[in-house]
């Protein structure tokens, strides 16, 4: 696992936490938390910042792939500075807000203004802390992390929120795909953990990561983790719009990741195959991965997963972080601190 670090061993961690989280949810009290709050009668609001806003839209996608109902993910920042927009007078909403620390600045201004409003939210936390207060409704996950960078934090409240998700939807079986993760991710990372570390020793000046669909925002966190941990410059697209421009940044030192879906496989690898041809190197990420593919990137990492694809997302996300880590190796840096960043983002409003 290369050098040792709280970030590393976070990661490769994620396969334990996952299974305590989702023995708690297998015991939590839904009807009392959440029973009168059904996506059919109010519409979900996702909220939060950074990582935990990725993590909305994952989870809004969630909602919306398995229940039908019109739900969206939102910034922080956008509901305190428009709030007409995204809480106007008279509609039945129920905002989902989400930080790992429960101190975020923005998410907690959100709280107290959803309060002022007498507006009910649920909050989904890690940590015992000042959000968890704000709201009766409140989600605490049974993870502990030490780094800066949210890793097994992300991936445990998004399968929290996914499981909420079925559960309102009466898809036993999607619940049942959730607890089949944490062996599957066990069984994963001992043999592509070693490939991302070595991938990770060639020189990568700039990334892009492509996704399409529900795959879109792991995309996003993926971009982040590699530009936090390894103050890699990294960017994101819908995999065919990097063609419609963007591609023009593809060099022999650019790495293009795909993180391929099922429905989308044969145009999303037709993407990465154009990119490897004009130079690029490329990273390819899915759950099936024909030969061409599998012979043309520079890395696969096939996840060969017997679950429906939603229930992919968080096993896609783990390889980017890796990949965070070990480029943050490479250069020197420490993972555990990373540059100009702090674990929990306050604004100073004075």
């Amino acid at each position: 696992m290369g050098r040792a670090s709280n970030t590393l061993n976070e990661i490769y961690r994620q396969p334990e936490d996952w299974r305590h989280c989702l023995d708690m949810l297998d015991n939590a009290d839904f009807d009392r938390l959440l029973g009168d709050k059904h996506p059919r009668d109010h519409k979900w609001i996702f909220v939060g910042c950074g990582t935990s806003f990725h993590l909305a839209q994952a989870a809004a996608d969630t909602f919306r792939a398995l229940m039908n109902f019109p739900v969206h993910a939102v910034p922080a920042s956008e509901v305190l500075l428009s709030p007409e927009l995204e809480l106007p007078e008279g509609s039945a909403i129920f905002p989902v807000l989400i930080s790992r620390s429960g101190r975020t600045s923005e998410v907690l201004q959100v709280a107290e203004l959803l309060r002022q409003r007498n507006i009910e939210f649920l909050a989904v936390t890690c940590d015992a802390n000042e959000l968890g207060k704000l709201s009766a409704r409140t989600l605490q996950l049974p993870v502990t992390e030490k780094s800066i960078v949210m890793t097994s934090s992300f991936t445990s409240m998004l399968l929290a929120l996914q499981y909420v998700a079925a559960r309102f939807a009466g898809q036993a079986t999607f619940v049942e795909a959730l607890h089949m993760l944490p062996s599957a991710l066990s069984a994963l990372l001992p043999i592509h953990g070693e490939r991302i570390e070595q991938f990770a020793q060639t020189t990568i000046a700039d990334a892009a990561f492509l996704a399409q669909g529900a795959l879109y925002p792991i995309a996003r966190e993926t971009a982040l983790k590699v530009m936090e941990s390894s103050s890699t410059y990294a960017q994101f697209f819908h995999t065919l719009e990097f063609r419609h421009g963007p591609m023009s940044i593809v060099s022999e030192d650019v790495l293009v990741g795909a993180l391929l879906s099922e429905k989308g496989y044969s145009e999303e690898s037709s993407v990465l195959l154009e990119m490897k041809q004009l130079g690029g190197r490329i990273l390819a990420i899915g759950n099936r991965i024909s030969p061409e593919v599998q012979r043309e990137s520079d890395l696969a990492i096939e996840l060969d997963l017997a679950v429906p694809e939603l229930a992919q997302l968080v096993v896609y996300l783990v390889w980017g972080q890796l990949l965070g880590v070990h480029l943050g190796l490479r250069k020197g840096l420490d993972p555990d601190s990373p540059r100009h960043l702090s674990r929990v983002v306050t604004l100073n409003t004075e």
